[in-house]
């Protein structure tokens, strides 16, 4: 029975019913994750990361927990071979002694895929963890993540992780842009 509840309830806030202590996993195919630096002369150097692998966790207890992994030599950087090569190399991310980067979230009620609001976690980049929040967008679906993008940003200062390349050409903040969806229950 409370089973059965907890579903219920599940399938109200995200239109589904997996079952407790489910583990969804992120569709890497249909999900992206990308950044934004300024220089300091105001042009934005967009980059991405290819294919971002995670899932979300259903813990038991009726909140949910995301874990991302990004690969940090899938960087590439909007039509570069050379901001690619610098993004990667070891003045910034680094991919030779730091492959991924990595967010663990604190866990969370799953109205917050469908509401919006602050998803703190951990972020772990460079070697470097530190307690951050992403801001995830309201929902423009009944089943966030399935039907419609869950969309998320946040703002990092990249002297936090070490990211200490290029200081007089770039700026402090790397601004960061997830749409986030799962595999479908069938695939």
């Amino acid at each position: 029975m409370i089973r059965r509840a907890r579903c219920w309830l599940a399938a109200i806030a995200l239109g589904v019913c997996i079952g407790p202590g489910w583990a969804q996993p992120v569709d890497a195919e249909r999900s992206s994750v990308g950044f934004e630096l300024r220089t300091r002369w105001g042009q934005r150097i967009h980059g991405t990361f290819g294919r971002p692998l995670g899932h979300v966790t259903e813990l038991g207890d009726s909140r949910h927990q995301v874990r991302l992994s990004l690969s940090v030599a899938s960087i590439e950087v909007a039509d570069s071979p050379y901001y690619t090569q610098m993004a990667r190399g070891p003045e910034f991310f680094d991919a030779a002694r730091f492959p991924h980067v990595d967010f663990l979230s604190e866990p969370y009620r799953p109205s917050l895929a469908h509401d919006g609001g602050k998803l703190r976690g951990k972020l772990t980049l460079r070697g470097v963890t530190r307690a951050e929040f992403f801001t995830l967008q309201p929902a423009e679906c009944a089943r966030p993540g399935w039907d419609c993008d869950v969309v998320a940003t946040g703002i990092i200062n990249r002297a936090n992780y070490g990211l200490s390349g290029y200081r007089l050409a770039l700026a402090d903040r790397v601004r960061f842009t997830m749409r986030i969806r799962l595999k479908n229950e069938d695939e």
